[in-house]
C-alpha cells in the first residue's frame, strides 16, 4: 500500500507498523531509496500507542491495511471480538487526523454474510468517526446510534462519504486473482464526485489471445504439447465474451508465465540478493483443496499463512503438471513488486509480509485516482 501510494505521487508523512520485520523491510527500501520516505518517519509501534501530534494539521489522505484475520476465511472467524480488529483504532486516527480522504482495506471475507453487521457498522463508523463508541456501550448499541444518527440526515462536524467496493487484482493488471474490499471516502466539505476506477483487463481478453487468436502461446514460445487445451466450460466463457463484447478495449489478464518470464527456474541460490530471492524450495505436493496456481492463468490469492509459511495454494502448477513452491521473487512479482525491492527476514517471514501485502499496482491505480480528485476540489 505505502509503495503503491507513492508511485502514485503522495507522500508519506508516517508510516506506522508493528512487526520488527516488516518495519525492517520498510527500512531497508527506504535506505535504498525504493520507498521514497525518511527512515525517522517509519514508526514501529502498536498504532493504539501511535503519537499524532508529530504529524500535519492538514493531510491528504490516510490509509490503512486493516488486519484481516478476524475476518479471513481461513482464519478463526472471531471477527469483532478478535483483539486483532483495529477498525476502532482506525476511526480514532481518522478523528484525530481529519484527512481529506481515507483509503481502507481488507479481505472479502469482511462482506459475507456473517460478518455483515458488522461490516455495516465499520462504514457508518468510518462515515461519521466524531460519533465515538461510549464507555461501557457494546458495539451493537453504537451501531443503533449511528444507525439513528444516518437517518437523520443532518450530520454535524467531521464526516465522510464512504463507498466501498471487492475489487478483483487481476483485472487492474496484477497476475494475481486477489479479491479484496477497499473503502474509500471524502471528507464531506470537499463535495467530491467518486467511483472505483474502471478495469483495465479482463480475463475475456486472455481467453482469445489463448484460444482464438493464440497469439499469447506464440509470444511465449509455448510448445503445443504444453499448451492449456480448451475445454467445453473455456467454450462457453470465451463464446459469451465475444457475444457481449466484454473484452473491447482491455487488456487480457496477466498470468503467472507472464509475471515470471526472464527469471528461468529456481537455483540453489547465488551471490546476489535477486538470486537469493529465487531459491528452489522442495517439498510442493498436490492435495485436496490445494492444487496451486497454473502457470497460464493468473495466480490464485497469496497467503500468509497461519505462521508466516504459506499452505499449498502457494505453487505453480505447469503445463506438464508438475508443481513447485513460488520463490520470494516470484510470489513478489505475483504481488507486482519490482525486482529491487527487498524483504527481511527469514523464509516463512518473507512470504507472510508478501502475502499479507496490497498489490502495489493496484494501490497505485487507487492512489492516482484519489489524488486527481483531491487536486480537482
Amino acid at each position: 500500500m505505502a509503495l503503491g501510494l507513492s508511485l502514485s505521487g503522495f507522500k508519506h508523512s508516517a508510516l506506522v507498523e508493528w512487526n520488527h520485520d516488516s518495519c525492517e523491510t520498510l527500512r531497508i527500501n527506504a535506505k535504498q531509496n525504493l520507498l521514497p520516505i525518511s527512515e525517522k518517519k517509519i514508526f514501529e509501534c502498536d498504532i493504539a500507542a501511535f503519537d499524532y501530534s508529530g504529524l500535519p494539521k492538514e493531510l491528504d489522505v490516510l490509509a490503512a491495511g486493516v488486519p484481516c484475520q478476524p475476518f479471513s476465511i481461513g482464519g478463526k472467524h472471531l471477527g469483532h471480538a478478535d483483539s486483532r480488529n483495529l477498525f476502532p483504532q482506525t476511526v480514532e486516527a481518522i478523528t484525530r487526523l481529519k484527512p481529506r480522504a481515507i483509503l481502507i482495506e481488507n479481505v472479502r471475507g469482511l462482506t459475507r454474510q456473517s460478518f455483515a453487521k458488522y461490516f455495516g457498522y465499520v462504514q457508518l463508523m468510518l462515515s461519521y468517526p466524531e460519533v465515538s463508541r461510549k464507555k461501557l456501550e457494546s458495539w451493537l448499541e453504537h451501531l443503533e446510534r449511528l444507525e439513528r444518527y444516518h437517518t437523520l440526515g443532518k450530520p454535524d462536524g467531521l464526516h465522510y462519504r464512504v463507498v466501498a467496493r471487492v475489487l478483483n487484482a487481476s483485472d487492474y493488471g496484477v497476475p494475481q486473482k486477489r479479491e479484496r474490499v477497499f473503502l474509500v471516502g471524502f471528507r464531506s466539505d470537499l463535495n467530491v464526485e467518486w467511483s472505483f476506477p474502471k478495469p483495465t483487463h479482463s480475463q475475456g481478453a486472455l481467453l482469445i489471445s489463448q484460444f482464438d487468436k493464440s497469439d499469447y502461446w506464440d509470444v511465449h514460445r509455448v510448445p503445443k504439447s504444453l499448451r492449456v487445451k480448451a475445454t467445453s466450460e473455456t467454450i462457453k466463457k470465451l463464446t459469451s465474451y465475444k457475444q457481449g463484447n466484454l473484452f473491447l478495449g482491455l487488456e487480457a489478464w496477466k498470468t503467472v508465465r507472464d509475471a515470471v518470464v526472464g527469471l528461468g527456474e529456481p537455483h540453489d541460490g547465488g551471490n546476489d540478493r535477486i538470486s537469493n530471492d529465487h531459491t528452489f524450495i522442495p517439498g510442493a505436493k498436490i492435495y485436496a483443496g490445494h492444487t496451486g496456481s497454473h502457470i497460464d492463468e493468473p495466480a490464485k490469492t497469496l497467503k500468509a499463512g497461519d505462521h508466516g509459511v504459506p499452505g499449498g495454494e502457494n505453487m505453480v502448477r505447469n503445463g506438464d503438471g508438475s508443481v513447485r513452491y513460488f520463490t520470494i521473487r516470484e510470489s513478489a512479482r505475483l504481488q507486482t513488486f519490482p525486482d529491487d525491492y527487498t524483504f527481511a527476514g527469514a523464509w516463512g517471514e518473507r512470504m507472510r509480509q508478501i502475502g499479507n501485502a496490497v498489490p502495489v499496482q493496484l494501490a497505485a491505480v487507487l492512489g492516482k485516482e484519489i489524488r486527481q480528485r483531491l487536486k480537482d476540489v
